[in-house]
C-alpha cells in the first residue's frame, strides 16, 4: 500500500516529461547538417543569426561553430517552458524579435484514443504552418522565429510518445521500474523514452560520436509530415508496455534493448528528414527569388 501510495504521488506531482531530451535534438539537428547543401547552411544560419536569443545559444555552442548554434537552436522551444519571459497561456506583452511570449506547450505532440482519434495537441498542424513560413515569408524575424520551432518539431514527431495515447498523456501517467538505473529505479514511460539519447547535456567529443552512430543508421524515405507522424504511431504497440493498467512495470532487457534500438532510428530518421526538408524549403525559395535568399 505504501508503493503504491508512493507512485501515485509520484505521477500526479511530478513534472510533465517534453520531448527527445536535449542530447536527442542536438544529435538529429547535427545529422540534418551535416546532409544540408552549403547554400541550407548558410541560410539557416543567417536567420538563426537574427534570433533575440542567438546570445544564449552562442554561449553553449563556441563562437564561430555554425553547426553547433544550430543543434541548441533545435532545443529552443523546451527551454522556453523554463524561462520567466514565457507563460503557458502568453498573456505577457511580447519581447522584441517574439511574436507572442507563449510556451505553446500543445505544439509538441498529439494525443490519441486507442481507435485512434485524435484527444489533444497540434504538432502536425503547427509544423506545418512553420513550414509554409520557411518556405513563403520574406520577414527575417519571423523566419528567425519559426526556423528552432522546425528543427525542434521534426525531433518531436519522431518520438513515438510524442503521439501517444490521451488516457495516459502521452505516457506520462504511466509508471515504469528501470533496473538498469538504481538512482532512479521509477521513471514515466515518456521521461524514459526522452532519456534515451543519452544525457541532456551531451556536448563534445561524445556528441559526435553519438551523430557518427546515427549515420549507420538506414536513411528512411523522406515522406511527409503526416506519415512521420503515423510511423510513430504504429510503434505504440511496441512502447507501451504490455501490462498496462499495473501500479509499475519492470522492464526487460529485452524492452531495454529494443526501445534503444527504435530511438536510434527514430533520431536518425528525423535528422535525414530535417535535412532535406530544409534544402528543399531553400531550393524553393532559390527558384522564387524570395528575399532574404538561400
Amino acid at each position: 500500500m505504501r508503493l503504491a501510495f508512493f507512485l501515485f504521488v509520484f505521477l500526479c506531482l511530478s513534472v510533465p516529461a517534453h520531448a527527445w531530451n536535449a542530447a536527442g535534438h542536438r544529435q538529429s539537428a547535427l545529422l540534418a547538417w551535416d546532409g544540408m547543401r552549403p547554400a541550407t547552411r548558410s541560410f539557416v544560419h543567417g536567420l538563426l543569426r537574427q534570433h533575440p536569443d542567438v546570445g544564449r545559444w552562442r554561449e553553449k555552442a563556441g563562437a564561430g561553430a555554425a553547426d553547433l548554434l544550430f543543434a541548441e537552436a533545435s532545443t529552443w522551444a523546451d527551454s522556453i517552458r523554463h524561462d520567466p519571459r514565457f507563460r503557458a497561456g502568453g498573456t505577457t506583452a511580447p519581447l522584441p524579435g517574439f511574436p507572442d511570449m507563449s510556451v505553446h506547450g500543445d505544439w509538441h505532440y498529439v494525443n490519441i484514443d486507442r481507435q485512434g482519434r485524435r484527444r489533444a495537441g497540434q504538432i502536425d498542424v503547427q509544423l506545418a504552418k512553420l513550414v509554409t513560413t520557411l518556405e513563403n515569408s520574406r520577414d527575417a524575424a519571423e523566419l528567425a522565429w519559426a526556423l528552432p520551432w522546425v528543427l525542434h518539431l521534426v525531433g518531436d514527431v519522431h518520438q513515438p510518445l510524442h503521439s501517444g495515447y490521451s488516457e495516459d498523456r502521452g505516457g506520462n501517467g504511466v509508471l515504469v521500474e528501470n533496473p538498469g538505473n538504481p538512482r532512479q529505479p521509477f521513471v514515466k514511460l515518456h521521461a524514459y523514452w526522452d532519456d534515451l539519447p543519452g544525457p541532456s547535456g551531451l556536448r563534445g567529443k561524445k556528441l559526435r560520436r553519438a551523430v557518427a552512430y546515427l549515420q549507420e543508421q538506414k536513411r528512411p524515405d523522406q515522406g511527409t509530415l503526416q506519415s512521420w507522424l503515423h510511423e510513430s504511431q504504429q510503434l505504440l504497440p511496441e512502447v507501451y508496455p504490455a501490462t498496462l493498467g499495473s501500479v509499475s512495470f519492470i522492464l526487460s532487457e529485452r524492452y531495454v534493448a529494443r526501445a534503444q534500438q527504435i530511438a536510434s532510428q527514430r533520431l536518425a530518421a528525423a535528422g535525414y528528414r530535417l535535412g532535406s526538408l530544409l534544402d528543399a524549403i531553400c531550393v524553393s525559395r532559390e527558384t522564387r527569388r524570395l528575399q532574404p535568399a538561400c
